[in-house]
């Protein structure tokens, strides 16, 4: 039993890293965040054009939200455009068919289980190990994102100070800071310079992000436009609150990151503890398991585990 966990394991880990070596090779390392050149000023000194590049990051930036309607996809469609997984859907639903063959094929060499046990397992491992590593990448674009924020409107600041219009503004964004706020306002700083309302390219960055702070900022360009007034000013004062709302954030993830970690080690302990059992001591359920009882017991247990597991989420995501 335990080694067939341990495939489990290792083909769930696998599945991961195989997306992820896909995924690099297919886009090479434009779509890394840890580059200091960001992916628009890559596309660029590749291919020279500004209409194609152009052209490809606004595909890339609507195509998974246009892609709800598709069964199941939706559950994906959020977190692969917060990542903005540079796949297509129909690319990506494919990436996760493939792994999921994969790992049927796997668990085949690797395990005796039945082939409905293997076929169940591979789809978790396939579809799960996409959802785990689009969640994880959307979590670090969108970390990184709510920290390059303040930066970037206080550039834009200092930009307007010195006489440069607000489009430029965008523009020296976009070649100082790197991804994901270099390519973003890039983007946003192209479709200006075609002659589209800079308030509403930023507005549709705010909804397909959903961040708050980029909505505020999209509102006082709006209100600026509209309105009048001096930009840097309302943007100084903006950039004050994002940087005084970020902090707010850390110091409260701070202060609950025990009771987190807390209620992760408590829903995670029975299924750790399970697992040891089973490695030390294989045949400890060998006399209860031919009970009549054993089966509605043992889903009774693995449903209040997942209700545990809900309840301890919900205490400890503390919401400012």
């Amino acid at each position: 039993m335990e080694s067939v966990l341990i495939v489990y394991v290792i083909v769930f880990v696998g599945v991961v890293l195989l997306i992820e070596g896909v995924y690099r090779v297919s886009f090479g390392k434009s779509i890394s965040l840890d580059q200091r050149m960001s992916r628009r000023l890559a596309l660029l000194e590749k291919h020279g054009s500004k209409e194609q590049v152009l052209d490809q990051l606004r595909k890339e930036a609507g195509q998974h939200l246009k892609a709800q309607s598709i069964p199941l996809y939706s559950l994906l469609a959020r977190k692969a455009q917060q990542a903005n997984i540079a796949f297509s859907p129909t690319a990506l639903i494919g990436v996760m068919l493939a792994v999921t063959a994969l790992a049927f094929v796997g668990l085949t060499v690797g395990t005796g289980v039945s082939p409905a046990v293997r076929a169940v397992m591979a789809a978790v491992a396939g579809i799960g190990g996409v959802y785990f590593w689009v969640n994880r990448k959307a979590k670090k674009r969108m970390s990184l994102l709510e920290e390059q924020l303040p930066d970037a409107v206080e550039l834009i600041v200092r930009s307007l100070r010195v006489g440069h219009p607000f489009s430029a503004a965008l523009g020296i964004v976009a070649k100082e800071i790197p991804d994901p706020i270099g390519t973003e306002f890039g983007l946003i700083s192209d479709e200006a310079a075609y002659g589209r309302d800079i308030a509403e390219s930023l507005e549709e960055f705010a909804e397909r992000v959903d961040n708050q702070d980029l909505r505020f900022l999209a509102v006082a360009v709006s209100i600026q436009q509209q309105s009048g007034g001096n930009l840097a000013e309302i943007l100084q004062g903006l950039s004050d609150v994002i940087r005084a709302r970020f902090k707010l954030f850390r110091r409260v993830r701070a202060i609950t990151a025990e009771a987190k970690w807390s209620g992760m080690f408590l829903s995670a302990f029975p299924g750790l503890a399970l697992g040891m059992i089973l490695m030390i001591k294989p045949d400890y359920f060998d006399q209860v398991k031919e009970s009549a009882l054993f089966t509605p017991v043992a889903m009774g247990v693995g449903a209040l585990l997942v209700v545990n597991v809900i309840f301890m989420k919900i205490m400890v995501n503390i919401k400012v």
